[in-house]
């Protein structure tokens, strides 16, 4: 469970896109804090700003306005301390499973002998013992996607940035790598940032859910997971009672904030 000490701290954040065609204002005033040890899942309707929100606390760019912390430290670049996991694995598909794994230990120029070896015990864990010498292709997503997660972990961050990681996997093995992961993260202790889309997926993986409000994104509340539900696999938190009342709830929020987007665009627009 989370202590008091933040990891991650959105500080009355704005963000504009400025290009050729004029500005755009994204986010605006955003406020959250994410304890560290904490899941945390941002969910709200298309261009709400979800994953501009995960690129800023990556370091990708800075806001327009407001300050995104690290540890109580201004985020300005990107930092081995924040592993992000995308919804593609861009695995290399000319490089064995472990030389895929191990990437990111090469781009920090800490690959040793060692680290690799912590590399293939992280594919094992993972699910994928004795892979190491095997190639991409070989692989199904599922598994592939187990491969981009020791990938990410290798480098050991301290933070988890993931924008839809599941998304474009079949169920049964999506329902597969939520317990997985949810299940290593809480035994390595990280604190990670879920974007998704899927409102089941936040509420079975989360300690708690952000509903994020569209045009611009702001957040437009918050929604607390009990015990019953944060202790269990993702799996069988969905067969919990209390279960569904939470997704109905999150449901009529996002519902609500998909109508009120659209209203405003409508008002900008006249």
């Amino acid at each position: 469970m989370a202590n008091s000490d933040p990891a991650l701290t959105l500080r009355q954040v704005t963000h504009v896109y400025v290009n050729d065609k004029g500005a755009s204002l994204a986010v605006e005033d955003l406020n959250l804090t994410v304890q560290r040890g904490e899941f945390v899942s941002l969910v709200g309707p298309s261009g709400c700003g979800k994953t501009t929100v995960l690129s800023m606390l990556a370091g990708l760019f800075l806001p327009t306005r407001g300050e995104v912390l690290l540890n109580n430290r201004q985020v300005k670049q990107p930092s081995t301390l924040v592993g992000y996991m995308l919804q593609q694995d861009y695995l290399f598909p000319w490089r064995t499973i472990l030389d895929n794994a191990a990437l990111g230990l090469e781009l920090t120029g800490s690959k040793t002998r060692a680290a690799v070896e912590k590399a293939a015990d992280l594919l094992a864990e993972l699910g994928l013992p004795g892979s190491g010498a095997r190639y991409p292709h070989e692989l199904s997503g599922g598994m592939r996607q187990r491969v981009a997660l020791a990938r990410t972990l290798a480098t050991e961050p301290e933070v988890l940035l993931l924008d839809e990681p599941f998304s474009a996997l079949d169920l049964h093995i999506k329902l597969q790598l939520e317990d997985l992961v949810k299940e290593t993260l809480r035994r390595l202790g990280k604190t990670a940032l879920l974007v998704t889309h899927d409102l089941s997926e936040a509420v079975a993986m989360s300690d708690r859910v952000i509903v994020l409000a569209a045009n611009p994104g702001r957040i437009r509340c918050e929604l607390t997971i009990p015990d019953s539900i944060r202790q269990a696999s993702p799996m069988k938190a969905r067969q919990l009672p209390e279960f569904q009342p939470l997704f109905d709830q999150l449901w009529a929020e996002l519902d609500a904030a998909e109508k009120a987007g659209w209203e405003g665009s409508e008002s900008d627009e006249g």
